[in-house]
């Protein structure tokens, strides 16, 4: 089956043709630095992770940059307000650089927890201010834009295609721009490429226009466009940002190249909170770091995965505790399954559906647009019959054990990303070569009759939330 990608620009499921026969470009809007990270971030850099996870997967050799907003977002998310970081410094008493270098260490710490993994490329807005401006003197040069009081701004009754990725016409989006007091704006809808700073902003450069910084807008296209070329194969974003984000980057970056900017564009849905979407502006947000005192990344990772990217995910306490349950019943069986994979086995049983259906559904499922809810859905289908099939180990096959074990292990590590570093916050290694190394000293203890350091062993698992079960054919161990 062909890997098929809903594309916010057709909007509709295309079969994935990248630009170069085994090659994928992709670039994803970063984060703006000026706070912790939450749940919303989680959500799309997770959904991405898993994009470029199964690309890999594939075979496909895919570049993926992802670029850290130290600069020019401001805080209406238009043309008017402060720049969030800059606000952020006045409010920590610290100079801007000082906020960005303390949060972009902090992003890419929780973006790490949850296993995601990092951009090949991590391009900052204040380290590409020339490609930037070169972009401003190109669109000025072809007439899309006009500069008055030492701001730039791009004039978009000069595109024709304006409006084609969000579907808003000209009329639509003028009415939806906040109309500034004395504007100097010739249309409200049009944008700004650069702006004018006053005296007392700190974060300013010097351009052809004097001195400024540029707008939010901009360093997206001039970043993705240096590393990736001026046309690519995926952009991808928060949903929030189709309008006026993306819309305005095609425009600013069709209108300079004269090419298609981009051939597949992707949108994760919101995370709400109660229906609402969970944000910093709205002060119903939960910090990633506050959510890791109480839970495993990996769990969050997993309540994440259970729903579609396109899907909205609404957040709660017991939501993520029911994802918990459900990672829980997976690994345990992953671990039960390598247990016994310890063990030599002479028998002939498999599944009674076939193994290979399974595969076929799960693979399915990821070349449906990144379906990993439903892929996981056929896992735990397969786990259900696993566990099934290992309640009568002695007679199981072991070559056919180690086939589903090689899947799974590909599937959920490689794919899904729910790697074994899942109880590293206990200090704790769940690989089951350092687990029957703790069982055989544990074993060895009470053939000595050393019962104070068997029973510590037992204890201080159990502490860690390691459970040791005693049986007929020895010992086994799971997460409670």
């Amino acid at each position: 089956m062909a890997l098929l990608i809903y594309n916010s620009l057709t909007r509709k499921k295309e079969e994935f043709k990248p630009i170069h026969d085994g090659l994928v470009n992709m670039y994803v809007c970063g984060p703006t630095v000026y706070g912790l990270s939450h749940f919303g971030h989680a959500k799309s850099y997770v959904s991405f992770d898993i994009v470029v996870r199964y690309l890999r997967y594939l075979g496909y050799k895919v570049t993926y940059v992802q670029n850290i907003t130290d600069v020019g977002h401001l805080t209406d998310d238009a043309d008017q307000g402060e720049d969030k970081i800059a606000k952020q410094a006045r409010t920590d008493k610290l100079h801007p650089m000082q906020v960005v270098e303390m949060y972009t260490r902090e992003y890419f710490a929780d973006m790490d927890s949850l296993d995601i993994l990092r951009p090949d490329i991590s391009p900052r807005a204040t380290g590409h201010l020339p490609e930037q401006i070169e972009m401003v003197q190109d669109l000025l040069k072809k007439g899309f834009a006009y500069e008055v009081n030492g701001s730039v701004y791009f004039d978009v009754t000069k595109d024709k295609e304006y409006g084609k990725l969000s579907g808003r016409v000209l009329e639509e989006a003028e009415s939806g721009t906040r109309v500034e007091i004395k504007s100097e704006k010739r249309n409200p809808a049009d944008f700004a490429l650069w702006k004018k700073a006053e005296p007392n902003h700190i974060m300013q450069w010097n351009s052809p226009w004097g001195k400024g910084f540029p707008g939010w807008h901009l360093e997206c296209s001039a970043m993705s466009m240096k590393y990736l070329g001026e046309t690519f194969d995926i952009h991808g974003g928060g949903m929030d940002n189709q309008f006026p984000h993306h819309e305005c980057e095609i425009a600013q970056s069709e209108c300079s190249t004269g090419k298609p900017f981009v051939k597949y564009w992707m949108h994760n849905n919101l995370v709400t909170v109660n229906g609402q979407k969970m944000g910093k502006s709205l002060g119903n947000f939960v910090t990633l770091k506050d959510a890791y005192e109480k839970y495993y990344p990996l769990v969050i990772r997993f309540f994440i995965l259970q729903s579609h990217y396109r899907s909205t995910l609404d957040y709660s306490e017991q939501a993520v505790e029911g994802a918990a349950k459900g990672l829980e019943k997976l690994r345990g069986t992953i671990t039960r399954l390598r247990n016994e994979l310890t063990k030599q086995r002479t028998g002939k049983k498999e599944f009674i559906t076939s193994f290979e259906v399974y595969k076929q559904r799960f693979f399915a499922a990821m070349d449906d647009d990144f379906n990993a809810p439903q892929a996981i859905g056929v896992l735990f289908e397969l786990v259900r019959e696993l566990n099934d099939l290992l309640n009568d180990a002695a007679n199981v096959s072991h070559n056919f054990l180690m086939t589903v074990n090689d899947f799974l292990t590909i599937v959920t590590e490689n794919i899904l990303g729910l790697s074994s570093g899942q109880t590293k916050a206990a200090g704790i290694s769940s690989e089951p070569q350092l687990m029957e190394l703790l069982i055989t000293l544990r074993n060895d203890a009470r053939k000595s009759k050393n019962f104070a350091i068997s029973d510590k062993i037992r204890d201080d698992l159990k502490a860690a939330g390691i459970v040791l079960e005693d049986g007929k054919d020895g010992t086994t161990w799971k997460r409670t």
